[in-house]
């Protein structure tokens, strides 16, 4: 089990220093209900999990950087200098913390020293839980401790964003970091993405646990399959533009999108659209569940998402809806989803706590005869946004 000590004495040899680090984390984040809609002026509706990255920081008495990271330990200590601050490919993972600090300096808070940092992350890999975030965000936090600067924690979410889009170079919304930034115990987010507004829901599980599970599939197609999504539903707004006045489909109704969808020219288009407008329309329902404390109501709107990412999106694939259907076979589920881009990834469950070691290996029997490997199992509890940590455990 690996403890906050147990870091400690790690940056310690690392680093050959006697000092204490501070430690911060920041979480990864699953999307609950609310998929492809971000882009298409809908809302999400994200909660930040007990898995994350770790950091433990140090200033130092000149103005280099130096990052470690335990998950890639074979490519040893990264150093670059405040005074520099681009992007280098050589680099690699250590471009994140970096686009962070650069973006913060450009932002005009005062960073004059430079750090040692090592950071340890238990996001499992390439599960799309958002570990890339998880960094920019932990890095964001501990930079604001350090340095005694006052950082809105929403302006850190948009910096972090900043980092994807321009110092990476991927085209990704803001849910991802303002979900890590702004996560609270046993709360989601209900977030409209164009306007960043935003409430807290009561996730009261009860007797009920959220279950992730990792197909072990590679999300290979997510990029290509994601672009052509956005322009289909792109297409199919223009056409409803031709009559409505409207800016994006997460302005529609259903039955605005009923009386009005004939003006959708292409029949797959048309199909895109309707999952951008029926979604963002479970979202804000889930919302209201959730406010009752309605939790078969809610598990069941997550079963409907995945069904409308199947039929209507076409997003999930073999795997994902595999792994979906087994799910809602066992006893004690309430629902189940994929959650992410899709073709790929992990696939979320709300399940009764004393199903849970049945549930895994009856899922996991049913995945493996049809796909043929194993999936892997993550029971998440939903956990506080970015900070920085007392002393502990880490789970």
């Amino acid at each position: 089990m690996t403890t906050l000590t147990n870091l400690e004495t790690e940056f310690q040899n690392i680093f050959q220093t006697k000092t204490t680090p501070h430690p911060f984390f920041a979480p990864g984040r699953i999307n609950l209900i609310g998929e492809h809609t971000d882009y298409n002026g809908g809302h999400v509706f994200p909660a930040s999990i007990s898995f994350g990255t770790y950091a433990l920081a140090q200033l130092r008495n000149d103005s280099k950087l130096r990052f470690y990271s335990m998950n890639f330990s074979e490519k040893g200590i990264i150093e670059c200098d405040l005074t520099d601050l681009t992007y280098n490919e050589e680099h690699d993972w250590a471009n994140y913390p970096k686009g962070m600090i650069y973006y913060l300096k450009q932002s005009g808070f005062s960073i004059d020293q430079g750090m040692d940092i090592l950071f340890y992350g238990n996001i499992p890999n390439g599960a799309g839980l958002s570990s890339s975030a998880s960094i920019e965000l932990v890095t964001g936090v501990l930079v604001e401790e350090l340095f005694h600067l006052q950082i809105d924690r929403i302006q850190l979410a948009k910096l972090g964003q900043q980092v994807e889009n321009k110092y990476i170079g991927v085209n990704s919304g803001i849910m991802d970091q303002f979900a890590i930034g702004m996560g609270k115990t046993n709360h989601a987010i209900l977030l409209d993405c164009d306007t960043l507004e935003y409430h807290y829901a009561p996730m009261d599980l009860g007797d009920h646990v959220i279950m992730i599970i990792n197909t072990n599939k590679q999300r290979t197609l997510a990029g290509s399959k994601y672009n052509e999504r956005r322009s289909q539903c792109e297409k199919a707004l223009k056409d409803l533009q031709t009559e409505l006045k409207i800016k994006s489909l997460g302005e529609l109704t259903k039955d605005e999108f009923e009386r009005h969808h004939h003006l959708v020219q292409d029949e797959i288009n048309q199909k895109r659209a309707k999952h951008a407008v029926y979604e963002n329309a479970r979202t804000l329902e889930a919302y209201e569940k959730l406010q009752q404390g309605d939790l078969t109501s809610f598990g069941k709107l997550m079963s409907d998402s995945h069904e409308s990412l199947r039929k209507d999106y076409e997003v999930t694939g073999l795997e994902l809806d595999t792994i979906v259907k087994a799910a809602r076979d066992q006893e004690g589920v309430l629902g189940a989803r994929m959650t992410g881009a899709g073709f790929g990834g992990c696939a979320i469950a709300i399940i009764k706590k004393d199903q849970v070691e049945s549930f895994k290996e009856n899922v996991n029997k049913a995945y493996q005869e049809v796909v043929g490997y194993e999936a892997t199992f993550y029971t998440a509890t939903i956990g506080d946004g970015a900070k920085k940590l007392e002393e502990g455990v880490i789970k």
